[in-house]
């Protein structure tokens, strides 16, 4: 499984890359504005240190605007996927830059109908929110698991990009679903690798190391 960090946080991107654990990267206009910074600047300095994709969202909600700034947006480094809410609107774009070669992380996955829309489009990715339909009563990862029998079932090259991920449980079933990629916020890696049996394990191995020097 590959794991996407879900954060427009330039620090925190490159603390946890020395860790070998990002193959690439989520954003959206959200997390952005949350470091106040200019969107351009972000996406292009961190496609400036991570190799992997890195999805940078349109803002626009009709297709005309959204190819638009998706022809801006792809030239702004190789590795950019641009990233489309699933509408029509969103198809309609999705396909016309599959058409021109342009890589597309379909957002907002809620449903399996919607997934296999998307890929039948041209999506390079779906990213299906598993936390937020499990808020309101769904399951999550029945979703995932549907949306890989599907893929599998007629061969679309499109990847699974589980998003909305709050925690461990959501990342390991994820990964027992054969999900192709998490994307997780950089507040909850801390929590997967840690462990308190871990954390003992440690404290007795110096306890121990400490009693046989005296």
């Amino acid at each position: 499984m590959k794991f996407f960090l879900d954060t427009a946080n330039v620090d925190e991107i490159r603390r946890i890359a020395k860790l070998g654990l990002v193959d690439g990267v989520t954003t959206n206009p959200s997390l952005v504005a949350k470091e106040g910074r200019d969107f351009k600047e972000v996406v292009q300095e961190i496609c400036s240190f991570v190799s992997g994709p890195v999805s940078a969202e349109v803002i626009g909600t009709k297709a005309e605007d959204m190819l638009r700034e998706a022809e801006d947006i792809a030239t702004w480094a190789p590795n950019v996927v641009i990233k489309l809410p699933l509408t029509e609107d969103g198809l309609y774009a999705t396909h016309a830059l599959k058409q021109k070669g342009v890589k597309t992380n379909v957002t907002l996955v809620f449903s399996a109908a919607q997934g296999l829309m998307a890929a039948k489009a041209g999506a390079t990715y779906i990213s299906p929110f598993v936390g937020r339909l499990d808020d309101i009563g769904g399951d999550g990862m029945k979703l995932v698991s549907d949306l890989r029998d599907i893929l599998f079932n007629y061969d679309y090259e499109t990847e699974i990009i589980v998003a909305s991920i709050r925690s461990i449980r959501h990342l390991e079933e994820a990964a027992v679903a054969g999900a192709h990629i998490a994307t997780i916020p950089g507040s909850l890696l801390p929590a997967l690798w840690k462990h308190p049996l871990t954390d003992i394990g440690i404290e007795m191995f110096l306890a121990d190391w400490n009693k046989s020097r005296k």
